[in-house]
């Protein structure tokens, strides 16, 4: 038996390791597992090679627990390890064998070499009071050899009894890592960082991987079938996906995987983190910021990079030149992919695009080059006639005669809630006027953002004037009242209490206008709604009064008999009424000022038929 101190820099590494080396203890288990495949793929490149001699029989890994012993243990049947390769590897802390193999194999399926076994073995002391490795080399003629640590430098070697070849990885687990005795813990543990591997794992005799995942396979080589059933496998409690982008890229980086796109409604509560990173089927992460844009965090699927630079415990990207290739061909992608469907299938582009939107718009806020092609297939849909959709040229073509104001500008009407905003779309409609939807969760910001990067184009929403001042202020026919009875109006409108900042103003306008129309200023009403949504500067425009022009249509017969009414209470509740539903129709009527508009109604109403009955008898 041999003794001796594990060459190690300093006494200290082991206390790091067992604390800091992971942030999340689970992931010693992803090492070991790994490090097995490492062996089993190790093993087949020599077979190829004509260095390993025999039968290699079932290259699997396998994973047991021994609740009674307080052990688990990892089993593979792969390359294995000499006495001097197990001093070398075991004993040096850092010294990748891997990285070793490499260089000697350059060329030989190196990709398949997935771990460094140093560090990455060491995770095993995070959960463990002790650690056996128990090994036998395919080297002809090699005996078996057991190593033993118990988390100190000091270590023990011996020679043992073996049959096969392989190498098993016995971790005496310490009272804190108990949890990892629980099947259902080690099953967990296992879906997440090792169900792609590409060599068959058994626990409790089930194999719980499937090797040879769909992106791992050639875009020829699959059905629609075969994409749908892989996603199903990623998230079995979602719905189909829309469709899908399969990634495949040998230069100038290497990169394979497969995106989709999930089904989005408005209601849907965004979940971001859904796109998985691999490293040679080693699942690494979750969060893929750096290397998927923004604007596609929204995206779900697999990508899986052995370029992609890592740190030791493989959950954090580091800075490298690759990483910004691969998000700008994962931009590029998606963008050709996007405008073929639209070119090949626009019907089936908007039928997809309550969902497609919200990456698209996403998109042309953040990535100008995304933003260039995006202009192409950007559809708005008309919220006077359902199903009808405009690119933005094809809305300037439609639109060129009517809708430009006196700078020159291409004015595009638009709506956020096209039930509550109705009256003011069927306003614009009377105009000639083409109002578009812009109701999804980024049209705030996009419409802010567009602005800026479109030349010579303003959005102005269909509420936000009278219709006849949406395109340019213009001039209205007097109103059929006197200047006496125009005053008299006016001065009863201004005398409503509100919390609002209200202006108001008589116009002649249509008989067919309603009484009156509120309306916001365009800039400061998105001030508002910017505000509601952020903190900062943010916060001061959301908690300024709104500002509220009232615009009087002196024209509407009402107004004959409510100048003529006798009873001033009566007269100032009438007025008052319309003016609620004015507000009402801009959501501004809230709280007590909702409840007096209905309590008022409703005594208006028996006034009225009081007085009916009156009159009847």
């Amino acid at each position: 038996m041999q003794k001796g101190n594990i060459r190690v820099q300093t006494e200290n590494i082991f206390p790091i390791i067992k604390k800091f080396l992971y942030s999340e203890h689970d992931i010693f288990l992803r090492e070991l597992v790994s490090n097995a495949v490492d062996a089993v793929q190790k093993l087949k490149t020599l077979s190829s090679l004509g260095e390993a001699k025999g039968e290699l029989g079932e290259l699997d890994i396998t994973i047991k627990i021994d609740a009674e012993k307080k052990t688990l243990t990892i089993s593979d049947k792969g390359i294995g390890m000499t006495e001097e390769e197990i001093d070398k590897y075991l004993n040096q802390v850092a010294f990748s064998g891997a990285e070793e193999f490499l260089n000697k194999y350059k060329g030989q399926n190196e990709n398949n070499i997935i771990g460094h076994f140093g560090l990455g073995f060491y995770s095993s002391f995070m959960v463990s009071d002790k650690v056996e490795v128990i090994s036998k080399s395919y080297k002809e003629n090699a005996g078996a050899v057991r190593w033993e640590c118990d988390g100190s430098p000091e270590f023990t070697l011996e020679e043992v009894e073996k049959e096969t070849r392989g190498t098993d990885i016995v971790l005496h687990l310490n009272e804190e890592s108990r949890e990892f005795l629980e099947a259902h813990r080690i099953q967990t543990v296992l879906e997440k960082f090792c169900r792609f591997l590409p060599v068959p794992i058994f626990f409790e005799d089930k194999q719980i991987n499937n090797p040879a995942p769909a992106w791992t396979k050639k875009p020829a080589e699959l059905t629609a079938e075969d994409y749908q059933n892989f996603y199903k496998e990623l998230y079995p409690f979602n719905e189909a996906p829309l469709f899908w982008i399969h990634l495949n890229v040998d230069y100038p980086f290497n990169l394979t995987g497969i995106l989709y796109f999930p089904k989005i409604k408005q209601s849907y509560e965004i979940q971001k983190d859904k796109i998985q990173l691999y490293c040679n089927q080693v699942f690494v992460t979750d969060e893929v910021k750096d290397i998927v844009p923004e604007f596609l965090m929204l995206l779900q699927g697999v990508i899986d990079s052995p370029d992609i630079p890592l740190n030791v415990s493989r959950s954090y990207l580091q800075g490298d030149p690759n990483v910004k290739k691969i998000n700008s061909h994962i931009t590029k992608k998606v963008a050709d992919k996007l405008e073929e469907i639209f070119n090949n299938d626009r019907k089936s582009f908007e039928e997809k695009w309550e969902s497609l939107g919200l990456f698209v718009k996403y998109g042309m806020m953040t990535d100008d080059k995304f933003l260039d092609k995006a202009n192409k297939f950007l559809v708005m849909e008309d919220a006077a006639a359902a199903g009808t959709f405009f690119t933005i040229e094809e809305y300037k073509a439609a639109t060129e005669m009517l809708q430009k104001n006196k700078e020159g500008k291409q004015v595009v009407l638009y709506t956020t809630n096209p039930v509550q905003q109705d009256a003011y779309i069927q306003a614009a409609a009377t105009k000639g006027y083409k109002v578009i939807k812009m109701e999804t969760l980024v049209d705030a910001a996009f419409i802010n953002t567009i602005e800026m990067k479109w030349e010579n184009v303003q959005f102005t929403r269909a509420d936000s004037d009278i219709a006849d001042n949406l395109i340019d202020k213009t001039e209205h026919a007097d109103s059929v009242l006197s200047k006496e009875e125009t005053d008299k109006l006016k001065s009863l409108f201004e005398q409503q209490k509100t919390a609002l900042h209200l202006t108001v103003e008589v116009k002649g306008l249509s008989t067919d206008i309603a009484p009156v129309v509120a309306t916001r200023p365009e800039m400061m009403r998105r001030m508002k709604d910017m505000g509601a949504m952020g903190g900062g500067m943010a916060a001061f425009y959301a908690n300024m009064p709104d500002e509220v022009t009232l615009t009087v249509n002196g024209n509407h017969p009402i107004y004959k008999g409510i100048l003529g009414e006798a009873d001033a209470v009566k007269q100032e509740k009438q007025i008052r009424n319309l003016a609620d539903l004015a507000l009402l129709s801009q959501d501004l009527l809230k709280g007590n000022d909702l409840t007096s508009f209905i309590n008022r109604s409703v005594e208006l109403m028996a006034d009225a038929k009081k007085s009916t009955l009156i009159v009847t008898e």
